[in-house]
């Protein structure tokens, strides 16, 4: 394809290399580094203290394409946000422990309980992958308490009995957004976070200036919008506000039916819950359905999404973006698709290494517990759906 001038970009040497097109992998910022998944693979680089990158790939298809199940609407919103903080946990760990100096380890493990040490003889290798998962469950219970809990008990215990329901669940749905906003402004208030928007601001402008058709450079990249419509930011955001609509029409227990208060706000918090898996269905849909139309209505219902990720992305530096250039090139090769990102590396940066690939029935062949788990919920899944 003969190479174009493009005018939409503030860089004059910009030209578009292929068609516009959207881009089939995601991302995820890291400590010093960024994670980018495609549908054939993923790969993950992260910068060391001396400045080298540390690159790691995978291949393999997301939990979501792995059965027919998975695929349907609804399930696949659920089964991709359950696969996605497997992997994105994962990877933040590995990096935070190549991020840090050498110093830091040392300190590190001076400063370990004996627990700590005790679990590390005991389990070796999965050690990492039991704290994972401790990780996990005590980030979900934070999440019930801050966004579910706390919401539901302000709303009952500020508003008398006589209020409707409708107004109660819409005062709950009002305290859960403005928790959201506050935590999402606190978190990004963080210094030690800052970095870490950055990396994510450098995800988004990366995306971008590859579905815009330009050339993967740092000049090229640098200009383009840190602000992307299908960024996991937007998705928490519609995820909270579609819970507002849904639970909005849900009638509460009464006294005649549960008299016990504390039995009554258990059975409340408990509907909730159920309904989470629809929210979360129904929000990955509609994130998926404005993503691929582009009309007044679509940008009229991606602006909220768009605005929450000034909290999360800031002006990354140009390291930065190598990182994701290089990132993004690798994920695409597991396409086919041919990045040059050569001028982004160094004879010092070590090697890709090619970690955890599937096996024959695939399943993950490393030592991740929650892989396993989930793999394994996915074959008897598939099992029970293809009668074998």
């Amino acid at each position: 394809m003969g190479k174009k001038k493009d005018k939409s970009i503030d860089n004059n040497d910009a030209v578009c290399v292929r068609g516009p097109s959207v881009c089939s992998c995601g991302g995820q910022a890291l400590m010093e580094g960024i994670l980018m998944i495609g549908p054939k693979g993923e790969c993950q680089v992260v910068r060391d203290p001396e400045g080298k990158l540390v690159i790691k790939e995978k291949a393999g298809e997301p939990l979501s394409k792995k059965n027919k199940f998975f695929k349907l609407p609804l399930v696949r919103g659920v089964v991709s946000l359950i696969d996605s903080l497997r992997r994105g946990m994962g990877a933040l760990f590995d990096s935070a422990e190549v991020a840090m100096t050498e110093a830091e380890k040392e300190a590190e493990e001076e400063n370990k309980s004996k627990f700590d040490r005790w679990l590390e003889n005991k389990m070796g290798d999965k050690a990492m992958g039991f704290f994972m998962g401790i990780s996990v469950v005590l980030a979900v219970f934070l999440s019930i308490g801050l966004f579910m809990v706390l919401p539901l008990l302000v709303s009952n215990l500020v508003l008398p009995k006589t209020v409707p329901d409708i107004v109660k669940n819409l005062v709950e749905g009002l305290v859960r957004l403005l928790i959201f906003f506050g935590y999402m402004a606190g978190i990004a208030a963080m210094k030690d976070i800052r970095r870490v928007y950055m990396y994510h601001g450098a995800e988004h402008k990366t995306i971008t200036c590859f579905e815009k058709g330009y050339e993967l450079t740092v000049e090229n990249v640098r200009p383009c919008t840190r602000f992307h419509p299908r960024c996991g930011t937007a998705f928490l955001f519609v995820v909270v506000a579609i819970s507002i609509l849904v639970t909005s029409i849900v009638p509460r227990f009464t006294d005649a039916q549960i008299s016990n208060v504390v039995l009554k706000f258990l059975a409340n918090l408990g509907v909730r819950l159920l309904l989470l898996p629809f929210i979360m269905g129904i929000s990955y849909e509609f994130n998926r359905f404005c993503s691929k139309h582009e009309n007044v209505v679509t940008k009229i219902l991606r602006a909220p999404g768009l605005f929450m990720q000034r909290f999360t992305t800031r002006e990354p530096d140009d390291s930065m973006i190598e990182v994701a250039i290089v990132a993004l090139g690798k994920a695409l090769a597991f396409e086919g698709i041919e990045v040059d990102y050569s001028r982004y590396l160094t004879e010092d940066d070590e090697p890709s290494e090619e970690v955890d690939e599937p096996d024959a029935d695939g399943g993950s062949a490393g030592n991740d517990p929650a892989a396993d788990v989930v793999n394994a919920a996915a074959d008897a899944v598939n099992n029970a759906v293809t009668g074998q």
